[in-house]
């Protein structure tokens, strides 16, 4: 592969609670809002670059890959980290990209659709999910 794929995500997440803004994280500190918001979801288009790492598995690069090569993901910030300066909460998930495959990423170049996944955005206490989202299965968009 001499050249790195651009490959479009999609995220939604499913029941944020009410008055709690998300934000995709890019880079270290760069904002991203959702592309499309209604009462029970919010949307995040994003790309990432695909690499090969040494051990033929993909490697996710780009402004919104973070953390370590054998375990990117991407952040979905909540409340304060969203830059609502007013909310109660401060949290941000993690959306691991672990489970694209060659295959999908294939597959998603074939037909020109982006690779997508869904996330809860309500925690088991009631606020905006925290820490490491699981289980996350992406498959392609059918739209």
């Amino acid at each position: 592969m001499a050249a790195d794929l651009e490959l479009p995500l999609r995220i939604t997440v499913v029941d944020p609670p009410q008055g709690v803004r998300f934000q995709m994280q890019r880079g270290r500190s760069e904002l991203v809002p959702p592309v499309r918001e209604s009462r029970t979801s919010l949307r995040f288009d994003l790309t990432v670059r695909v690499g090969k790492r040494p051990a033929g598995t993909p490697n996710f690069l780009g402004p919104f890959a973070q953390g370590p090569p054998d375990a990117r993901f991407v952040y979905v910030n909540s409340g304060t980290l969203a830059a609502q300066a007013d909310s109660c909460w401060t949290r941000r998930a993690k959306v691991p990209l672990s489970g694209i495959t060659w295959t999908l990423i294939d597959q998603a170049r074939a037909s020109g659709l982006p690779v997508e996944t869904t996330m809860p955005g309500t925690g088991r206490d009631g606020g905006p999910t925290c820490a490491t989202v699981k289980p996350i299965m992406w498959h392609l968009a059918r739209e």
